[in-house]
């Protein structure tokens, strides 16, 4: 396999798990064509090598900026702006974690709060007071999980998840 070939099949493909992380299929694209070059790009640069147009482009990579897997790199002597993304493993991990925690459990947990003072009073109402509470431990029990997790030393993550997989 030649390296163009190689390149393209690994941008397709992080483009395809980008959706499992929760963001479109351009998005993942983008964060693998800049997680796979040698240096910075422009949008420009971009544009050329994934043929997407300016507009798709700048709106993905302010989602990959806030996502915290994108950064912005100032090149001296040019106008253009310049990204190039995290390469570091772990960073990138810890960022997927803490947005997807932000954008998914935090609004779960806040709703349970929300609607958890129903009072039990028929089967029908207990019933649902029981899953509320479950759920609400259980949402809360992974809240610290993930907070553990992306507040930990990358070695202790790494060394208890292969203790896992033992």
């Amino acid at each position: 396999m030649q390296l163009e070939e190689g390149k393209q099949s690994f941008i397709d493909s992080w483009g395809q798990l980008g959706i499992n992380w929760g963001v479109n299929k351009t998005m993942g694209q983008i964060h693998g064509l800049l997680l796979i070059s040698n240096s910075c790009l422009s949008c420009d640069d971009i544009m050329r090598e994934l043929s997407m147009s300016r507009g798709n482009v700048n709106m993905n990579i302010r989602a990959l900026i806030d996502w915290g897997l994108v950064h912005k790199k100032f090149v001296q002597g040019e106008r253009k702006e310049y990204f190039v993304a995290e390469k570091d493993v772990f960073t990138m991990f810890r960022a997927v974690i803490e947005m997807r925690k932000k954008k998914e459990l935090d609004p779960m947990i806040k709703v349970l709060q929300d609607i958890s003072s129903v009072q039990a009073g028929c089967p029908e109402s207990e019933e649902f007071c029981r899953v509320v509470r479950e759920l609400t431990h259980f949402s809360k029990k992974a809240e610290c999980a993930l907070s553990n997790i992306s507040g930990a030393d990358s070695n202790w993550v790494f060394g208890t998840f292969m203790k896992l997989m033992k």
